[in-house]
């Protein structure tokens, strides 16, 4: 039976359409007769212990100049028709995002089924959750003290140091332990030792690629997407400018994988993103994991099709209908 599902995203009329993953989902979800219903950040609201959303019709279209077309939005309580809700929003993983959450808690005490778990994006930060499996990283520090940050960088030569609630690259620096702008950069990231950062060794294997490897309900997608710095850009992110290139599964990856994929499946993380540098695990994107349509144009999968595949087999035996 068809479902509503809603999706929590950021501005649809500001996405690139053509490598955007959550679009992605939204095509399929909507080929596969499910109807579609928008919100932001602004569009959630609790009304006495109830979750409530203003919410829009959407329809969508693979199409890069003109993708999207909403409806005229009403507020009405998330359990009220609505079956299935993505939570999709961008980081940073600020106070607003963490109520997000806690207001997506209340639609799943009441029966939405939200992908991913409100607890699980609480408790996985992307940079951190990664040191859940020390087996599979790198030498790492996270600590507010600048000191010992400084200590880090002295003992492992070349560094990557980064705050903790980025993405895309944005706020990430490579330096040493002699590097005369090191201080200049821990004042940046730390401030007065009140803000985490995250100290790395660097890995030279980047010149390969930051690969983005995909995860289903716990399960590798088969391909990553290397994304490789260009020119003189240490960072490959492709929000950085870096070069997507599709490859198999290594060894390696398939074993980080194993690792990390039961605990995402209990925690109810069905659909994340590894990013793996050389041998090393370096983040655990759970907020709005990307990568999908490039993998798909490289290699004719369906990737979006594998996660509603997933939801779909785990509805519930009587889903809510479709409401107009």
């Amino acid at each position: 039976m068809n479902s509503t599902v809603a999706v929590l995203m950021d501005p649809i009329g500001t996405i690139h359409p053509e490598k955007d993953t959550t679009l992605a989902l939204l095509l399929e979800a909507q080929r596969r007769g499910h109807a579609l219903r928008y919100m932001l950040q602004g569009d959630l609201a609790v009304r006495d212990g109830v979750a409530w959303a203003r919410l829009a019709p959407l329809d969508v279209r693979d199409d890069t100049s003109d993708w999207f077309t909403l409806g005229e939005a009403h507020w009405q309580p998330l359990a009220d028709g609505i079956d299935i809700v993505l939570a999709r929003k961008d980081p940073p993983f600020d106070a607003q995002f963490l109520y997000d959450t806690l207001v997506l808690d209340l639609a799943a005490r009441a029966g939405v089924r939200v992908i991913n778990n409100p607890q699980a994006l609480r408790d996985y930060n992307e940079k951190l959750a990664a040191q859940w499996f020390p087996q599979c990283c790198a030498p790492a520090l996270v600590a507010r003290d600048r000191g010992e940050l400084r200590r880090f960088a002295r003992d492992h030569g070349e560094v990557v140091l980064k705050p903790l609630d980025g993405m895309g690259g944005r706020g990430i620096f490579r330096s040493r332990g002699d590097d005369p702008n090191l201080n200049s950069i821990l004042e940046t990231l730390a401030g007065d030792d009140r803000r985490f950062v995250m100290a790395q060794k660097f890995i030279p294997e980047i010149s390969q690629g930051d690969k983005r490897i995909l995860m289903v309900d716990g399960e590798p997608v088969p391909y990553a997407l290397a994304r490789i710095p260009q020119g003189t850009d240490f960072r490959g992110n492709l929000a950085a400018g870096g070069r997507g290139v599709g490859q198999p599964l290594s060894e390696r990856d398939r074993w980080i994988a194993a690792e990390v994929g039961p605990e995402l499946a209990r925690r109810g993380i069905l659909f994340a993103g590894l990013d793996v540098i050389g041998d090393y695990l370096t983040e655990v994107n759970v907020t709005s994991p990307t990568c999908a349509r490039e993998l798909d144009a490289q290699f004719g999968l369906n990737i979006a099709g594998t996660v509603f595949d997933v939801i779909e087999a785990k509805a519930p035996e009587s889903p809510g209908a479709v409401r107009p």
